[in-house]
């Protein structure tokens, strides 16, 4: 059983990957230079997934699941995941996204029992009436925090307003009435259906030797009969659900979003899509755009300013967000500047100087084995290789980014989000 190579010679990189006979997809990236290891170990099961046919069965399952998963699978009958990896003195973290489910760690020595602690961990699920109740509290607490947090409000209740049946409307903790309805026979049903190891993919980056992965993994990880899981969402209409929304919190400073609603369909976008929308956000909206210098001299915004996308199966959009104290006069700013985008298109210039950047921005992710590990799970879900970014991005022309633009940023159909200071309806 021998790593297959895959070399990128424009940049003179390289990783190992092999499909392990228990079912495991394994990726290895050694980055010379570095003294740290960064693993982490993930499956395409996220909030999203409220619904799904597992050996035939369609089953639902309660907001907030796949998170309260995430959270049980550190408890095992020989105790809590995190006190092992203190004594290894690794750094171990899990999230749950829309989309995945991710665990991870970083360490600097001890690699391997760090690893064997992360394979027991997928592999031994312990859940029962008693410590699923338990459970409730603490996450219920995080529900509780992630309420009062005006940064993640501004971004659910734009999505609530946008999506009308897709359930990246949901909140990924799901809420105190939803976890509590569930119970062990909900989590192992979810575990069956997704963390089957033919389901997920080992990343290992940094100070990494693929022979000792692959020791590491024939020793602790057990055989897997592959499982046929079908996710199942919504139809989503084209059309935002609402136009505006806002919530009350205790901000020194409003905060915005302002999203813009594209067809998704199933599936992902191509990287060439994702590199043509990338340049779109710089040239039109980046630090050095003339967008942003006019909402910056009129002091609509400051620098908390940004832009992200954000596409999965069944979800895109574009959205710009921070702090503004006039969040109406900079929302008609931007549809405004859309609008006459549309118009115009972009600009040789503009293209050219975001494309150096998003470039730029791409190189500079191949320094950092925490971003290398994600983005190489990421691949393995979406379909995308790690390499494919830096070697089409040359290739891309204006043609390409004008004519990616005529399916963004609609200015009849988005959504404004925004978090008012209490001060502001006294």
């Amino acid at each position: 059983m021998e790593f297959e190579i895959i070399k990128n010679e424009r940049l003179s990189e390289e990783y190992f990957t092999l499909k392990h006979p228990s079912g495991l997809k394994i990726l290895v990236y050694p980055k010379e230079g570095s003294h740290s290891t960064y693993a982490m170990i993930g499956t395409h099961f996220g909030s999203i997934n409220r619904e799904f046919i597992h050996n035939g069965k369609k089953i639902t399952v309660p907001d907030g699941t796949a998170h309260y998963l995430e959270h049980k699978l550190f408890e095992s009958e020989e105790g809590d995941a995190f006190k092992q990896y203190a004594k290894t003195g690794a750094s171990a973290n899990a999230y749950t996204s829309f989309d995945t489910t991710c665990y991870l760690f970083s360490c600097s020595e001890k690699f391997d029992e760090s690893l064997e602690i992360l394979f027991d961990l997928i592999q031994s699920p312990y859940f029962t009436p008693e410590t699923v109740a338990k459970e409730q509290g603490i996450i219920g607490q995080e529900i509780k925090m992630y309420d009062d947090s005006p940064e993640w409000r501004v971004n659910m209740n734009l999505l609530q307003a946008m999506y009308q049946e897709h359930t990246i409307n949901k909140d990924i903790a799901g809420t105190v009435e939803t976890i509590a309805e569930i119970n062990p026979e909900i989590l192992y049903e979810c575990y069956n259906s997704y963390y089957n190891l033919n389901n997920m993919v080992l990343s290992v980056a940094g100070n990494a030797d693929p022979q000792k992965v692959l020791e590491v993994a024939d020793r602790k990880l057990k055989m897997n009969a592959p499982v046929q899981t079908e996710s199942l969402f919504p139809e989503e209409p084209y059309s935002v659900g609402k136009d505006y929304v806002e919530q009350i919190l205790p901000v020194a400073v409003p905060l915005f979003a302002l999203g813009f609603k594209e067809n998704a369909g199933k599936g992902f976008a191509t990287t060439k899509e994702l590199l043509c929308t990338s340049i779109i956000q710089e040239a039109f909206a980046g630090e050095g755009s003339a967008l942003y210098r006019d909402l910056l001299d009129k002091k609509l915004i400051n620098s908390s300013f940004y832009t992200e996308y954000s596409e999965g199966n069944g979800y895109r959009y574009l959205a710009f967000q921070g702090e503004t104290r006039y969040p109406s006069e900079v929302s008609k700013a931007i549809k405004e500047a859309v609008i006459k985008l549309h118009e115009t298109g972009i600009s040789a210039e503009d293209f050219e100087n975001a494309k150096r950047c998003v470039y730029g921005r791409i190189i500079r992710g191949f320094d950092r084995p925490s971003s290398i590990s994600a983005e190489l799970i990421n691949g393995e879900f979406t379909g995308r290789d790690i390499f494919e970014g830096a070697e089409l991005i040359s290739g891309i022309t204006l043609e390409d980014v004008n004519t990616r633009l005529a399916s963004q940023l609609d200015p009849d159909n988005c959504c404004l989000s925004v978090i008012k200071a209490i001060t502001e309806v006294t």
